[in-house]
């Protein structure tokens, strides 16, 4: 394989993944401080709305939320926001100046949308019993689910934007792009097909070794920065104890089998699934474990 697309070394944990790490959806310190509404904060929250990029989303973001911007500027990891990067039905990311460079800031409405899209991800995963369908809890917990995916995939060894912190409904993460945002595979000429399919297969061999299931593999959600592919939007990853997990990594082997096919690479679905679940081992690991009493 060619040093275009280098795959990472791998810092692989021995657990098998973070099914069994129970996730806290209570009251943060953002809650606070949008309770307290000292003059300090209102201030803030002023400036935030007012600011271009936020004009059109403000109205969909609650005090908390504004809280939680606030308390991630107190804390050292937002300096100022720049402009959006992408926006969607249930997230919109923007760029901001961090500590030492540009991260990348995905904040989560959570009354803007019905994310009934999410529960094929979520019921059945023991860290999200009881939620049910409330919003807060739901996009609390989904944002926390995000950031520890993250977090698995990179000690997996598969390139994706490291995480730095969450704040209630707010991923603080590395921004992956120059002055604009890296491509989609589907949005650029791929010169050398073969060596990025593998890179692919890698990553999503890696994943299910660390215990995850990326769920919408597909061109659109692999990009290029710098001559390296990165693994993107893993909000809805779900580990390999999910009730659905063995559909959703068919569906992903497939999603990537059909698109380098296309491009010329001799692969199917099934090919690159055999590849991905060969060294199958289910861990042992007490599946009645409940996240929530």
């Amino acid at each position: 394989m060619s040093d275009e697309y280098g795959l990472l070394d791998t810092e692989m944990s021995d657990t098998p993944g973070d099914e069994w790490e129970e996730i806290d959806v209570s009251d943060t310190e953002s809650d606070r401080i949008a309770r307290q509404q000292d003059r300090e904060f209102l201030s803030f929250r002023k400036r935030i709305k007012d600011a271009d990029q936020f004009k059109v989303e403000a109205s969909v973001f609650d005090d908390a939320t504004f809280a939680a911007i606030y308390k991630l500027v107190q804390d050292g990891y937002i300096d100022a926001f720049g402009g959006p990067v992408s926006t969607g039905k249930e997230a919109s990311v923007y760029t901001a100046r961090g500590d030492s460079e540009t991260v990348a800031v995905k904040i989560y409405r959570i009354n803007a949308s019905d994310f009934q899209q999410m529960r094929a991800y979520l019921d059945g995963d023991p860290r999200f019993s009881g939620i049910g369908n409330d919003k807060k809890k739901v996009v609390l917990s989904w944002v926390r689910k995000e950031f520890s995916n993250l977090q698995r995939a990179h000690e997996a060894g598969v390139r994706v934007p490291k995480p730095i912190t969450t704040e209630r409904n707010v991923l603080v993460m590395e921004y992956v792009g120059n002055d604009t945002r890296a491509l989609r595979l589907a949005e650029v000429e791929i010169e050398n097909p073969q060596t990025a399919y593998e890179v692919v297969r890698e990553y999503t061999r890696r994943l299910y070794a660390a215990g995850l299931v990326h769920g919408d593999l597909s061109e659109y959600n692999l990009v290029i920065h710098d001559s390296e592919l990165y693994v993107i939007d893993l909000g809805q990853a779900v580990t390999i104890h999910h009730p659905n997990s063995r559909e959703f990594l068919e569906r992903d082997c497939h999603n990537v089998a059909r698109f380098f096919s296309q491009l010329g690479v001799n692969v199917t679905g099934d090919e690159l699934l055999e590849h991905v679940i060969r060294d199958e081992q289910t861990p042992d690991v007490d599946p009645a474990f409940t996240a929530y009493d």
